[in-house]
């Protein structure tokens, strides 16, 4: 088979790292650090296989660049393809494929993380001591035996919490409209979703994001929470309304906030810009509460689960060039 040539967008050296140890003499990646967009979409001119991340645009827009350019397969290195208009990449035949499980182990376990440093307050805790302040006054935290802890999103990633909080000596609830037999079956209380908001004292969100849980969490649903609720979100930013959260921040409604995603990284997560004026005025203040922890879209980021979306990629690859059936496409 000839060396065939895949125009790889958003690529960190991680990223080429891993894909250099999965590859194989059939497959080359050309990658460039810059997202893909309506404006970089012409970098990818000539080149029949494209590979994109998570916060990459490919709209309408971009996919119809891609298709004039010869595009006809897009290998995503994620799971989620909300950021893909299927209608569009079908329409100009152009077939997705994404890495539908890579590690849930990886995002479930950072969850329980910011769980932990929330309720034991690690952040703060960490920088005092470091300034050789011993003193505990501000670090109260709380026990987790016996919270009511609602997992929204029964699926693999959302049980693994689940099974963990349970562990700690938890009562889970589990929101899961698809697949509640399942979660029965693994003897979780299934709840509709009223039940959960109104009744947990952690609740921690792994849904996909679509036109049913957009801003899932929102000024009516912080509104019916316990009082200083913990909100987890390890899923997809637009899960929650950050307006809706600010000012549950300020009311006290909401107690602890951990958040490895938000609504509008895409201009942020994955760059350093610790030298740069960040313009997103609603993140920038979400910074200032003591009670809110911010990661930038790390929670998949181990080896093991890096290793698995270079290893899927290049099968989902290798798939499409043999003219086999391609498992992991996604849409039409």
């Amino acid at each position: 088979m000839p060396t065939h040539q895949i125009a790889m967008f958003s690529a960190k050296s991680y990223d080429e790292r891993f894909l250099l140890q999965a590859s194989v003499p059939a497959i080359q990646f050309i990658c460039h650090e810059v997202t893909l967009n309506p404006s970089t979409a012409v970098m990818a001119e000539g080149f029949e296989i494209v590979s994109a991340f998570v916060n990459d645009d490919l709209s309408r827009e971009t996919l119809g660049t891609l298709a004039e350019g010869g595009t006809r397969l897009i290998a995503l290195r994620c799971a989620g393809y909300n950021q893909v208009d299927l209608s569009a990449a079908h329409a100009l035949g152009i077939s997705v494929v994404n890495v539908p499980a890579y590690s849930p182990y990886a995002v479930a376990e950072h969850t329980i993380a910011l769980m932990l440093a929330l309720s034991r307050k690690i952040p703060r805790a960490y920088n005092r001591v470091r300034d050789g302040n011993f003193s505990l006054d501000g670090l109260l935290g709380f026990d987790f035996y016996q919270k009511n802890v609602g997992i929204v999103g029964g699926g693999k990633i959302g049980l693994l919490v689940a099974e963990r909080m349970r562990a700690f000596g938890c009562e889970v609830l589990v929101y899961e409209p698809v697949n509640s037999q399942y979660c029965v079956k693994k003897d979780f209380q299934v709840v509709d979703l009223k039940t959960l908001i109104q009744k947990s004292d952690i609740i921690s969100l792994h849904c996909p994001l679509n036109s049913d849980t957009r801003y899932l969490v929102n000024h009516d649903s912080i509104a019916s929470m316990k009082p200083g609720v913990m909100l987890i979100n390890t899923s997809r930013g637009a899960l929650m309304d950050t307006r809706a959260l600010l000012d549950g921040l300020k009311s006290k409604q909401i107690g602890y906030l951990g958040i490895d995603v938000y609504e509008q990284e895409g201009s942020l997560f994955f760059e350093d810009h610790s030298l740069d004026i960040i313009q997103d005025d609603l993140f920038q203040r979400l910074l200032t509460f003591p009670n809110v922890l911010v990661t930038g879209h790390q929670a998949y980021f181990t080896q093991e689960a890096v290793q698995h979306i270079a290893e899927t990629t290049v099968k989902n690859v290798l798939a499409y060039l043999n003219g086999e059936r391609l498992s992991n496409r996604v849409g039409m």
